[in-house]
């Protein structure tokens, strides 16, 4: 028997097996598992009474709240594609975004009606915009709010056998090497696939445990408007955790959250980690329940995975992928076999992309497209082949073949890869610095300003140079009250790095560009700076 392969049959599943636990925690508000579940069967029943079709893109403009949860699995059950909206993109981004997907209705959480405002009337498609908080006080709002649809709708779920598990799921709109945000689709198929594998990867390792177990209490700090929420929506919910919703990434709230819902886990980019190792609150708080914080989203370093462990006192690993492969490709999490001689190489281990998780291959290959060398040394392209890699980009078939050609995908991630299957990310293909010929990754820059103790958070990037072409920058935040000139960073990294490699100058900032994930902002700063254009990050 081939049942078709959807993720809405995690939240049926749920609804019934763990009907009266503890499923989701948004502010003062909980939900238990059949309460979920109906929200969502609701969900789509009001979608449909006001004429949604199948296939239609419904879009989402909200920060983390049980009600963009609700919608990963509602708008799927209504036979239509969720369309999560970085809240951080700028009001003409928003207007492409949603033209290019041909969005028919919208969900607005209500601290975002102004920049709704700001875009509504350049979105030719859009036929009615919902407030998704509060009472419609505007009038080019729904008079019908989210929480009122669903109060008067009849519960609706599709026919699982009807379900094409390879039609578009979810549309996910990220930036890549053109100008304007390209829109990633997931399949039914990718989803429910992806979350399986991660589960499997979890179940083999007693640092990911903590991430796919029924007893999981998994902080949503990663937005949901990302990269498929990095799976979670769909694996916590599969095995009956509990999903603690963060409106705002802020460490004192994370720190208040973990203590008080006995927080097990958490998926941070590495300057939120940055953020909370360093927060002066931290020790007030009782952080004991944590078991495993996974980072990902950028690269890591040993120096954060080992503050990490020692000051929130958990496991931590960490992860790779990219919004194309639904997301995760691989974690760093020591495997059988592998024997690592202290803490540190322990930490540098943890702190790679990691191996891939079952059913996935990932290689490192060179121009033609061959395996480089398994001696950590050899750097080549990231590509993947799996069940989790996308459909293609929305409407954009030439990048679709031009990422997919040879039947693998082609991430644009330079690496090295070792005799255990380890990869280690360089860089970016087009973030390599070239300098009188040779070739610097930036990453392996950035972590010799992150292990300086005076450092809170650095990055490196071209700048021009009239002999070498361009040469390493340094962009740094000093730790609060620590001393730092540009001279001693310089002659850290020289006593660390060949010369070449070392930034020619630093510049302090009190902070750094960041995306709405929490990434810096490279291209920001190489635009201030002079630089060269590249790919954002």
């Amino acid at each position: 028997m081939n049942v078709p392969l959807t993720p809405i049959r995690f939240l049926r599943y749920a609804g019934e097996q763990f009907r009266d636990d503890v499923a989701v925690v948004c502010g003062d508000e909980r939900f238990t598992y059949a309460q979920f579940a109906d929200r969502a069967a609701r969900l789509a029943g009001a979608l449909r009474a006001e004429g949604v079709r199948s296939g239609d893109r419904i879009a989402f403009l909200s920060t983390n709240c049980h009600r963009l949860l609700e919608a990963y699995y509602g708008v799927l059950e209504a036979d239509a594609v969720l369309l999560p909206l970085n809240v951080r993109l700028a009001p003409a981004e928003l207007s492409y975004v949603l033209n290019n997907a041909g969005a028919r209705f919208l969900f607005v959480e209500e601290l975002l009606l102004p920049l709704a405002d700001a875009f509504r009337r350049d979105v030719t498609g859009l036929e009615r915009i919902y407030l998704l908080d509060g009472q419609p006080h505007t009038d080019w709002l729904s008079p019908n709010s989210y929480d009122q649809l669903i109060a008067t709708a009849s519960p609706y779920c599709r026919e699982v056998m009807s379900v094409d598990e390879n039609a578009v799921a979810e549309l996910f709109y990220t930036s890549g090497t053109s100008d304007v945000p390209r829109g990633v689709m997931l399949t039914h198929r990718n989803i429910y696939l992806h979350a399986l594998e991660v589960i499997a990867a979890g179940q083999t390792s007693q640092d990911l445990a903590a991430t796919t177990s029924c007893n999981s209490v998994m902080m949503h700090t990663i937005p949901l408007f990302h990269a498929n929420g990095w799976g979670t929506a769909h694996t916590i919910t599969l095995v009956g955790g509990t999903h603690v919703m963060v409106h705002q990434f802020v460490p004192a709230e994370v720190f208040r959250l973990i203590e008080r819902e006995k927080v097990t886990a958490c998926a941070l980019v590495p300057t939120m980690a940055n953020a909370l190792v360093n927060c002066a609150d931290r020790s007030t708080y009782d952080l004991s329940s944590l078991q495993c914080v996974m980072i990902g989203g950028a690269a890591s370093s040993p120096t954060l995975v080992r503050e990490v462990q020692e000051k929130l006192g958990c496991a931590c690993v960490s992860g790779y992928g990219l919004t194309e492969t639904s997301p995760v490709l691989s974690v760093s999490r020591i495997k059988k076999g592998v024997h690592c001689q202290d803490a540190d190489s322990r930490n540098e281990r943890r702190a790679r992309a990691g191996y891939a998780i079952p059913c996935v291959e990932v290689r490192v290959v060179d121009a033609d497209e061959r395996d480089v060398a398994r001696d950590g040394q050899a750097v080549g392209e990231v590509v993947a082949r799996g069940d989790v890699i996308m459909e293609g980009y929305w409407k954009r078939p030439e990048d679709t073949a031009s990422a997919m050609h040879g039947g693998w995908f082609h991430t644009g991630d330079l690496a090295t890869i070792d005799r255990d299957n380890y990869v280690l990310i360089v860089d970016r293909k087009k973030d390599i610095i070239v300098s009188g010929g040779e070739n610097i990754s930036s990453l392996e820059v950035e972590k010799i300003l992150a292990a300086h103790p005076a450092v809170y958070e650095g990055v490196v990037i071209p700048v021009p140079h009239e002999k070498w072409g361009e040469v390493p920058k340094a962009v740094v935040v000093r730790k609060p009250g620590a001393e730092l000139t540009e001279a001693e960073l310089i002659e850290f990294c020289r006593s660390r790095l060949a010369h070449y490699k070392c930034p020619q100058s630093v510049t302090f900032l009190d902070s750094l560009p960041k995306t709405g994930t929490g990434k810096i902002l490279k291209r920001e700063l190489r635009k201030q700076y002079g630089a060269r254009a590249s790919s954002p990050v």
